[in-house]
């Protein structure tokens, strides 16, 4: 057999045991908020370590932890290495994830399989990609000299900050110096290789006023008066930003949305405080420094024609944009080709309007692409909805495609001739 060909017997031959690691993975909750995510990753290197792959525990400092809004982070990394010389190939996915909600048919820490799908919160974003990238890794193991040296190492970065911006996860993982890989695959979706996604500017703005008895309204001053003129004008905002289009397939153009509001203290009283937390996504081709100046000079002006209010904006979140590295090629190259292979369609080169930890590698210089198991869009895996669920066989099939990437990266012979 060619080394693709063992490589994929020995994924459907250990497809069963991917299935029982992903269910898991699924049933230790690591929903954020709270953010308790270290009994996950101590769960997950337990697991790891009885397949044989220590993984280096990094617990981020409580304190430093709770500054962020999350009670505990510990990230792992587990290194295998093949030879020398060679790329170090890392592989990255985060186990953190937003809570259930309401509306699951199937637990959503039940990791249930039904009708060939995996269901449960992060069973496709991204716990997923932890079976995916450890038994493509596995795999890779398992040809031994069959099909000749190997060169380079593979790296697993099992991380617990994407929700929150993922400057605890590999954000910190890179500035402590822990990590420094020459390439990067990162969790994503089966049928497309990301190469550039969006930014995002978050920001939390409080107007305060001075709350007074509904009897006398002219006593007070309405902050919630003050905060539906911001609206309107942020929302107004939006026929602006729809005339900035992308030129990266895959992303349209910049949007804002006023995600969560809180104000007043009861229907009896004129309320004196209102705030805000709003989302502006960048398009790659956007700065951001421009991008957060324009929104707080729009949001000062608006807010300065209501007399009385006092206005405080903290930035909350600052996601860099992610524009495709050159050094990506070969990871593009061998993707797509096996991609296609597996597949049997072709896998297009796209951007994502998500933002994801795959900035914080970039701004380390780290060629990357994103690419894992799921569907063709976040919507059909009910990602962050009820129901999360996974095709079983986008699993095995992604598996197979990063097995087979990793080998021709690894490759001395596929190296020189590419």
């Amino acid at each position: 057999m060619t080394a693709y060909e063992q490589l994929d017997a020995w994924i459907a031959a250990q497809f069963d045991e991917e299935v029982q690691f992903l269910q898991a993975l699924v049933r230790v909750p690591t929903d954020t908020p709270p953010g308790n995510n270290a009994p996950h990753a101590e769960r997950t290197a337990q697991l790891l370590a009885a397949m044989g792959l220590p993984a280096e525990a990094h617990a981020v400092p409580d304190a430093l932890a709770l500054s962020y809004g999350l009670q505990s982070v510990t990230n792992l990394i587990v290194r295998e290495r093949f030879g020398p010389g060679g790329p170090t190939v890392a592989l990255n996915a985060h186990g953190d994830v937003v809570p259930p909600g309401e509306g699951w048919t199937h637990g959503p820490y039940s990791g249930d399989v039904v009708g060939g799908k995996l269901y449960g919160r992060a069973a496709a974003v991204s716990k997923s990609d932890f079976a995916t990238y450890t038994f493509a890794l596995r795999a890779l193991q398992a040809l031994g000299g069959s099909a000749g040296p190997l060169q380079g190492a593979v790296e697993l970065h099992f991380t617990y900050d994407e929700e929150f911006g993922g400057e605890l996860g590999p954000g910190w993982l890179l500035q402590q110096g822990l990590t420094q890989p020459d390439l990067l695959i990162a969790a994503g979706f089966s049928y497309q290789v990301v190469t550039a996604h969006n930014g995002c500017l978050q920001l939390e703005v409080t107007l305060q006023g001075l709350a007074s008895h509904a009897a006398y309204p002219e006593t007070g001053i309405d902050a919630l008066q003050a905060a539906t003129k911001l609206l309107a004008a942020l929302y107004a905002h939006n026929e602006v930003l729809r005339t900035r289009r992308s030129a990266v397939e895959g992303i349209t153009h910049p949007y804002l949305n006023v995600g969560r509001i809180e104000g007043g203290s009861n229907t009896n009283v004129v309320p004196g405080k209102v705030v805000l937390k709003l989302d502006r996504r960048m398009i790659p081709e956007e700065d951001p420094a421009a991008v957060e100046a324009e929104v707080r000079a729009l949001i000062e002006a608006t807010v300065a024609r209501s007399p009385g209010i006092t206005l405080h904006i903290r930035r909350l979140l600052l996601a860099q944009p992610l524009q495709p590295l050159p050094g990506n090629a070969p990871l593009v190259a061998a993707i797509q080709r096996h991609g296609q292979a597996v597949f049997g369609v072709p896998i297009p080169q796209s951007g994502t309007p998500l933002y994801t930890d795959v900035r914080l590698y970039g701004a380390h210089g780290v060629p990357a692409v994103i690419y894992g198991a799921g569907p063709r869009t976040v919507l059909e895996s009910n990602a962050k909805r009820a129901d999360e669920h996974l095709v079983l066989a986008d699993l095995q099939g992604a598996t197979r495609v990063v097995a087979r990437t990793l080998f021709d990266l690894l490759s001395p012979k596929l190296v020189q001739t590419a």
